[in-house]
């Protein structure tokens, strides 16, 4: 006979749950100690279908270790659990089979709660939260009031991923492959006025704010770069009679910039393209609405690009530059427009490559570096160094003509100093009916 058939688990395991409701052990008290009290909070779960995944009580198996430590050192603790119950799953379930989000979403919730309490964890049932409550959702309410009148929630006309089917926008972590996480059908990229968060009025603060948490170094460096603040120049270029502004963190290189590409967003797109050009460029645009931003950015893929037959002033020299449109480039980062420079950018070094675009150097590199000679042959040199090729510039090592083309740009009324952050602002109206209200 095996040792499970010896021993009750599950009655044991009943009893002694029970015993630990009955005597309400998980409850935080109404007015916890000052100097000895702990919170505890999981990411609420959506109460799906088909119940617990692995990944639930992974999780929450590590918090509930913390929590009871934390009880036998004399701690009181509060460490609740709820229902992120509100979403479009529900809502499309509805729509399949007629039956009210709310009802579907109640059956799930206790379905939920009875496979977490039979796993014992210690949390305090008096304090249970259900996002579809109006006791709960009020206060979301009132939130958003208090954001907007602050100028921190506002609506705004971006391009999103768009999944026709569900109709509704997509995070870019929910396109797989170009389709939609839900119903795998191909998302499409559209502009639509959307409520959003401004969250980069805050970029600063969560930048200096991480000096204050015990994180690993690598989620450390992850936060950063997903804030990702940058220092250098805004310069217009012109187009025509358009004005073109772009962010680089390189002005000291705006000698070496040899084509501009806008993103396929760009309002400018449409009024700038010459009409021998405009079917390939509307067949770029439109390749490209079926593709996520993460799909976009991948440094692995490689670059693809359409020109446009306009072309672009070089504000510092006069020059002529032939203007393209390439995926790369978004319009949600910067101002959806760069300037190209190839011997100095890796990414810009390998497009121009592949499309034949004029390379010019105008940093030489300091002696002695090792694949020298690999430099502006097989790959861009990104480094600091002497500027040549450069006008007023030439001779200046790096951190010297940064500061010169940058008095020389606001002198000029071309450009002037600016900061850049690739976090940008939250859309969030991702609900329609079984949501806030």
């Amino acid at each position: 006979m095996s040792l499970d058939e010896h021993i009750p688990y599950a009655a044991i395991e009943k009893k002694w749950q029970n015993r630990w409701e009955e005597k309400g052990l998980f409850k935080t008290p109404e007015n916890p100690s000052a100097d000895k009290k702990f919170y505890c909070l999981d990411m609420f779960p959506y109460p799906s279908g088909a119940g617990l995944h692995v990944g639930h009580p992974e999780g929450y198996t590590a918090t509930d270790i913390l929590c009871r430590l934390k009880r036998m050192k004399g701690h009181d603790v509060l460490h609740p659990m709820g229902w992120d119950a509100f979403g479009l799953p529900a809502e499309n379930y509805a729509i399949q089979t007629g039956i009210h989000p709310r009802e579907v979403t109640e059956k799930n919730v206790a379905n939920f709660k009875r496979q977490i309490k039979s796993l014992g964890f210690s949390y305090d049932w008096d304090r249970e939260i259900n996002t579809t409550s109006p006791e709960y959702y009020r206060w979301t309410q009132w939130i958003f009031l208090q954001l907007f009148k602050k100028g921190l929630a506002y609506e705004s006309t971006m391009p999103i991923n768009w999944c026709p089917s569900c109709s509704t926008g997509l995070a870019n972590e929910e396109v797989f492959d170009g389709t939609c996480e839900r119903c795998s059908t191909p998302i499409e990229r559209r502009a639509i006025r959307q409520w959003m968060l401004k969250i980069t009025a805050y970029a600063d603060r969560l930048l200096t704010d991480l000096d204050g948490v015990d994180w690993p170094k690598s989620t450390l460096a992850m936060q950063k770069n997903w804030i990702g603040r940058s220092e250098g120049a805004e310069v217009d270029f012109k187009i025509g009679d358009h004005a073109v502004r772009i962010f680089t963190t390189r002005p000291d290189t705006l000698f070496g910039a040899t084509y501009m590409v806008l993103s396929p967003e760009h309002p400018l797109v449409e009024k700038i393209v010459e009409p021998e050009f405009k079917n390939k460029v509307y067949a770029y645009i439109e390749a490209s609405s079926k593709k996520s931003d993460i799909e976009r950015s991948d440094a692995s893929k490689e670059k693809t690009g359409v020109p446009t037959g306009a072309l672009a002033i070089n504000p510092v020299n006069g020059a002529k530059i032939p203007v393209w449109i390439a995926d790369y480039v978004l319009a949600g980062y910067g101002t959806g427009a760069i300037m190209a420079v190839p011997a100095h950018d890796q990414r810009d070094f390998e497009f121009a490559q592949k499309y034949e675009l004029s390379i010019r150097k105008v940093i030489e590199p300091p002696e002695g570096l090792e694949d020298a000679e690999e430099y502006f042959d097989t790959k861009a040199y990104t480094g600091e160094g002497k500027s040549i090729n450069s006008d007023i510039l030439n001779g200046l090592e790096t951190g010297e003509a940064k500061k010169k083309i940058l008095a020389h740009l606001e002198e000029a009324k071309i450009g002037k100093a600016a900061i850049n952050y690739r976090l940008r602002d939250w859309v969030f109206s991702r609900q329609r009916y079984w949501g806030e209200p």
